[in-house]
């Protein structure tokens, strides 16, 4: 069989259809530059922002922001109400340029710890974008890989208690049914900031087979450029066929 040219073999195609971020090291950046971490998660919003936009102008399916683990409650208490003020701040602020955009927001996870006035923004955003035909974003707040198969595997067996399943036929799509993410493509490529070379609990289903990309980068530093990397080095991972991330670029739209 021929081998494919850059050329030939580079265009849409090629790229995930469903891209995770473990957006890492807000408060080592902040460390770094001797200011308290809340100035690395406000800046870390940028980053979001940049992520999102190259992502849809690329045409990306899927993409899945994990911005707060379950495990994260054990922080500081003034760190966790920030955060949580934080996020509310920025759903309000995001949510209509993200519909502008035909993007469907969804948040993942258990909402149940959430304040009332926070689960009711989360509610508002979703119902506003529910409809719209292009992205899906995924923002996992109290989320973990571990809660969601554990939420998948209860649906199961509420469905045998009612006699609406037998257990000895269920397959592993029975359970991916339950799952937050039931209905979007698997995850193909996980992207983790700051260094760390763990998936820390996050998509642990929907991870199974995708490839891991990890960056010694911070998150507040990860830009359009250094996401149109990660992409090329998927394309290269996937295809076995060498790009740039310029050329990744030329496909945006």
């Amino acid at each position: 069989m021929a081998e494919h040219s850059i050329e030939a073999g580079l265009s849409a195609d090629c790229l995930p259809n469903h891209i995770a971020v473990i957006m890492d090291g807000n408060g080592r950046w902040a460390k770094a530059k001797g200011k308290a971490r809340v100035f690395g998660h406000k800046a870390g919003v940028e980053a979001v922002r940049k992520t999102v936009s190259t992502a849809n102008r690329l045409g990306i399916k899927a993409l899945t922001l994990f911005a707060f683990s379950s495990e994260n409650w054990r922080r500081p208490e003034a760190e966790v109400s920030l955060l949580m003020e934080l996020f509310m701040t920025v759903l309000s602020r995001e949510v209509k340029r993200l519909h502008k955009n035909n993007i469907q927001l969804r948040i993942i996870g258990d909402k149940r710890r959430f304040s009332q006035r926070l689960q009711d923004k989360i509610s508002a955003a979703e119902k506003l974008t529910a409809d719209n035909t292009g992205m899906v974003l995924n923002i996992a707040a109290n989320y973990g890989g571990q809660w969601d198969i554990l939420e998948a595997a209860k649906k199961l067996a509420q469905h045998a208690i009612d006699n609406e399943l037998d257990l000895a036929t269920v397959t592993e799509q029975d359970l991916e049914s339950g799952l937050s993410t039931y209905g979007l493509p698997e995850v193909d490529l996980l992207i983790r900031t700051s260094g760390e070379c763990r998936i820390s609990n996050f998509m642990l289903w929907q991870t199974a087979y995708a490839e891991l990309f990890f960056t010694e980068e911070h998150w507040p530093d990860f830009d359009e450029s250094s996401f149109l990397n990660a992409v090329a080095w998927f394309v290269t991972r996937e295809r076995r066929f060498g790009c740039t991330g310029e050329q990744i670029q030329a496909l945006l739209k």
